[in-house]
């Protein structure tokens, strides 16, 4: 027995000096070719990807409903779910080097048949027609980690936890920008009911005008019916913009994590309280601060220690399972040591040999997963970079086309009124200054929409910067 057991401990010494040739290669991050500077250049300093939402985001209102939102969203407490799921894989993988501990206690009574010769002796030695059979044994079990498997278990384990952690930012960070697209959307639904009663206001007017001037015999019936449809444009205007309103606060609602109500807001639609601090001249790499890059890179370094699993899977295992218990078949002698004491020492090696190619063909499956995260990390640096050009182009058009339609907008207001003061004059007909109310109508929703598309376009630059979670 001593010397099975100097046997054992040479074994299970050897093991732990082999333990040190892992078979999975270290980490190195797959080169990405990043641009040093995106298409379009805008004055942008260096720690705006970081500017948190709070400091980006001025109006009161909107930064209460994205504060309920990231605390009552469904999605970002599945998200939060998932988050404590792989924490605790992640505390388990840590404690893949310790052997495993069993305890078992076990009490029976046989009754053996009496023309067995086992009834027959256990009747002539014990004096009963049954055998009892008392044990406790406690077992113990080692595989000693020669390939590093646990360490890759680890890492693949941390990999994926933070991976989750940086998913959970970015649903955050695309949460917050969804809110604030919604309400700034709501705002921009108010300005054009306030624009469409506005022009119903000045079309009831003008109507009176061309209704005094048709009792005065100074203009026919067609001029009416002009008058009249050009205030029932404006009037359909309402319902539509209020139909919009009910269905936009409906959703907002919801994302926020709430039943459909109506939303609280500031009513008026300034850009400016939006921030206008971005990076100058920040250079494309940074782009890997986004937590949705971060979480990218993560499931290659998970891919990249599920390979060395898969190919360490292949290579022989090493094993020892001592045990030690008290057994006896009667209970008054169960626990009379040293009679009653049993032991066992066993050490195993296990070496797979024909598997149908099974162990090599998950190997090359890992691979090829590791290959494919490594393109798909490569794809979303491309993306982000696509969305950062994407939205400094929209945001920098849009101010261009901002301050040519203010310029129209002065123009077709002087427009309007001196139709009405030639119209009264006599030296203007009512289709001119029905156009000329018309046109006055479309450029101030383009306004708005403009003012709607220039906020969309800093939310977009922001998220695709990075945002700032907190």
């Amino acid at each position: 027995m001593k010397r099975v057991l100097n046997h054992i401990i040479v074994c299970a010494v050897g093991a732990m000096v082999l333990s040190s040739c892992a078979v999975g290669k270290k980490y190195q991050r797959p080169n990405l070719a990043t641009p040093e500077t995106y298409r379009t250049t805008t004055a942008l300093t260096g720690d705006t990807v970081l500017l948190p939402w709070r400091a980006f985001f001025k109006d009161q209102q909107l930064v209460t409903l994205i504060n309920q939102a990231l605390e009552k969203n469904k999605d970002v407490a599945v998200a939060m779910l998932n988050m404590e799921q792989l924490e605790l894989s992640f505390k388990q993988a840590k404690l893949g080097l310790l052997p495993t501990v069993d305890l078992s206690v076990s009490a029976s009574r046989i009754y053996q048949s009496k023309n067995s010769l086992n009834g027959s002796l256990s009747q002539q030695f014990v004096g009963s027609s049954y055998l009892d059979d008392y044990s406790a044994n406690l077992s113990l079990s080692w595989e000693a980690d020669i390939w590093g498997k646990a360490k890759m278990q680890k890492e693949a384990a941390r990999a994926n936890y933070f991976m989750q952690k940086e998913n959970l930012s970015a649903l955050k960070t695309r949460i917050i920008a969804q809110v604030a697209q919604a309400y700034y959307n709501l705002l921009a639904l108010d300005e054009q009911l306030k624009v469409a009663e506005r022009n119903i206001v000045l079309g009831d007017s003008t109507l009176r005008m061309i209704q005094l001037q048709f009792q005065a015999g100074q203009v026919n019936s067609l001029g009416v019916e002009q008058a009249v449809a050009q205030k029932k444009t404006a009037e359909l205007l309402v319902p539509l913009a209020k139909q919009n309103i009910a269905i936009q606060e409906n959703a907002l609602s919801i994302l926020c994590g709430d039943y459909p109500k109506s939303i609280a807001r500031n009513f008026a639609f300034k850009t400016a309280d939006i921030g206008d601090v971005f990076p100058d001249g920040v250079p494309a790499k940074l782009l890997s601060r986004r937590p949705d890059l971060k979480a990218a890179e993560y499931a290659v370094v998970s891919a990249n220690a599920n390979t060395g699993l898969a190919k360490a899977a292949m290579y022989p295992s090493i094993s020892i399972t001592p045990s030690i218990g008290a057994n006896s078949y009667q209970f008054n002698n169960w626990f009379d040591l040293p009679g009653s004491l049993v032991k066992n020492i066993g050490g195993n090696i296990a070496q797979p040999l024909f598997r149908k190619k099974e162990l090599r063909t998950n190997y090359e499956i890992a691979k090829l997963e590791q290959q494919k995260s490594a393109e798909l990390f490569r794809q979303s640096m491309m993306l982000a970079v696509g969305e950062v050009s994407d939205a400094m182009v929209k945001s920098s058009h849009a101010t261009e086309r901002m301050i040519l339609v203010d310029e129209k907008q002065v123009s077709l207001n002087k427009a309007v009124k001196n139709a009405l003061l030639l119209y009264r004059s006599g030296m203007a007909t009512y289709l001119e200054v029905i156009v000329a109310q018309n046109n006055a109508l479309q450029n101030e929703l383009e306004v708005i929409s403009l003012q709607k598309e220039k906020a969309d376009a800093k939310i977009d630059l922001y998220r695709a910067l990075g945002g700032g979670v907190e």
